[in-house]
């Protein structure tokens, strides 16, 4: 309102300075060389006076600034400079609005100032003064849609970088949640294998710790084994999450198919039979691929463990058939499985990395007894695959 009301004043000035000087003299000395009439004075106060308003109703102020410049292009004689008035209207209504708006608006103002100036004004219809008012006029509408064009493009800019810097957010808090569910899983295949291992061996040890104290102390031997191999695979699983200035993580890569013959043996020291046959050339396996089998059948075999009873065989099976990696678990246990509808979450991480790598988890009781675990991983992403096919 402020600013308006001193633009007001500004404008205020230039009129009634322009309404004492006479464009036409050609002498040096132009000012004073006419005077205004008490009309025109009071036409120039009012379009003016209007102008306070203009960001409140640019419209209103349009029509009441182009009623009192038509007024005095038709009746002023020497006319003065209500004009201006208008085209600051004129500018705030094209800077405010559409551009159809503006067309509409502009061309309505320039054709009825310009062409009731020629008409019914005192002075004839090729005069300066007349074709001032159409240029003004013009230049006023033209000069508020760029403007309007220059906010629209800052607008658009600024809404694509914070709609840039939004998506940037949510694609970091994203990975975030997906590295924090990888890490879950791999918490809970570590602990739930070890923490398996360990409830079988002590309770073997308690059984025969009477009667066959050297079994008893092979037993607690396998504890102490299992409790130092969580410990190892858990500080190197927690030490993803140290800072930079934390102490230095440990740099042991992580498990792979590598370590099959030594995941069994950890299994056949808690007494579960356990054999394994693979048949994949001893294929390179992608680190991604590598874990996520290697976890795979390491929650099935801790599955059969707690699950299948204390007689159950387990076989394991690697395949590579063609471009995927085949893992095979199965039991002959005749306990219950860990299935989501019991309570456990073993079944339902397995599927969520199986399925991270776009592979496929089909998980069942077998017929006869028992339950089958099948993963199949593809060993190239859909990215590298086309690369290779090109």
């Amino acid at each position: 309102m402020a600013l308006d009301a001193a633009l007001a004043v500004g404008v205020l000035a230039c009129m009634v300075a322009g309404s004492f000087v006479d464009p036409h003299e050609k002498t040096d000395v132009t000012w004073g060389l006419r005077t205004p009439d008490a009309l025109s004075l009071v036409l120039i106060v009012l379009g003016a006076a209007a102008l306070v308003f203009r960001r409140r109703a640019p419209m209103t102020v349009l029509a009441l600034t182009g009623t009192v410049s038509l007024v005095e292009s038709v009746t002023g004689d020497p006319r003065a400079p209500v004009a201006m008035s208008a085209v600051i209207a004129l500018y705030t209504v094209a800077s405010t609005t559409d551009r159809p708006t503006t067309w509409r608006v502009g061309l309505l103002t320039m054709t009825v100032l310009t062409g009731s100036a020629m008409l019914a004004g005192p002075l004839p219809w090729y005069a300066q003064e007349n074709l001032a008012i159409f240029a003004w006029t013009g230049i006023g509408a033209t000069a508020g849609d760029a403007v309007r064009s220059r906010r629209a493009v800052v607008a658009t800019i600024r809404e694509r970088a914070e709609r840039a810097e939004r998506t940037r957010e949510e694609e970091a808090r994203r990975r975030v949640a997906e590295e924090r569910l990888r890490i879950a899983r791999d918490l809970h295949d570590v602990v739930a294998h070890h923490i398996a291992l360990v409830n079988v061996q002590a309770g073997v040890a308690a059984h025969v710790m009477d009667k066959r104290p050297d079994q008893a102390k092979e037993a607690l031997a396998h504890v102490r084994e299992a409790s130092r191999s969580a410990l190892n695979e858990l500080r190197a699983t927690v030490g993803l999450l140290r800072q930079s200035g934390d102490p230095e993580a440990p740099t042991e890569p992580a498990p792979g198919l590598n370590r099959l013959d030594e995941l069994a043996g950890t299994f056949r020291s808690a007494g579960l039979q356990v054999e394994v046959a693979r048949a994949d050339q001893g294929s390179t396996l992608p680190a991604a691929v590598d874990l996520a089998a290697y976890r795979v059948i390491q929650e099935a075999l801790t599955n059969v463990q707690k699950h299948a009873g204390p007689d159950a065989k387990a076989e394991v099976s690697v395949v590579r058939v063609g471009p995927n990696i085949e893992i095979t678990v199965l039991d002959d246990g005749a306990g219950e499985d860990d299935t989501p509808d019991s309570g456990g979450h073993g079944l339902l991480g397995m599927r969520e990395r199986v399925t991270a790598l776009r592979g496929t988890l089909t998980t069942g009781p077998r017929y006869g007894g028992g339950f089958r675990v099948h993963a199949i991983l593809p060993v190239k992403s859909r990215t590298r695959a086309a690369e290779d096919a090109v």
